[in-house]
């Protein structure tokens, strides 16, 4: 069998203010809608249809459980890699889980419909292992409630 190969597609990126943060990546070109007041998650359309996604520190805390309570996010980023099915997340995971990385997100099916995990590399970035989106595998809210 062949090893997963993992594709980076996508960056998260922790923002304190939500409608600062929208209004920065909107001038450097990225379709942003202008948000809510309420606002937890952003999607950033880019011309190279790379993902970038703003995020708060609540919502966060939501799909990296190693983040909940805590206070330090901002700015914090996860650097997202896709792979091309819901098993090679795991396999990806349990691989670098044994090379020594830490896991701060274990394998699980996501309320988005994805399976997902994320690893911390060797310089404690946060990189998100994610398989593509089954939609009938989407659920709302999230376990540990709404952002």
């Amino acid at each position: 069998m062949a090893k997963p190969r993992a594709v980076l597609n996508q960056v998260n990126l922790v923002v304190g203010d939500m409608t600062a943060s929208a209004d920065f990546y909107r001038r450097l070109g990225a379709d942003v809608a202008e948000p809510a007041a309420s606002e937890y998650h952003l999607a950033c359309g880019l011309a190279n249809d790379f993902d970038l996604d703003l995020d708060t520190a609540k919502f966060a805390g939501l799909w990296n459980k190693a983040w909940v309570g805590r206070t330090d996010l901002v700015g914090r980023i996860v650097l997202g890699f896709a792979v091309a099915t819901r098993e090679d997340v795991d396999t990806l995971h349990a691989d670098l889980v044994a090379a020594g990385y830490r896991s701060l997100q274990a394998p699980w099916d996501a309320f988005w419909g994805a399976r997902y995990a994320i690893i911390e590399d060797p310089n404690g970035t946060a990189v998100g292992l994610m398989s593509p989106v089954d939609s009938s595998m989407r659920f709302w809210p999230p376990e540990g409630g709404e952002p």
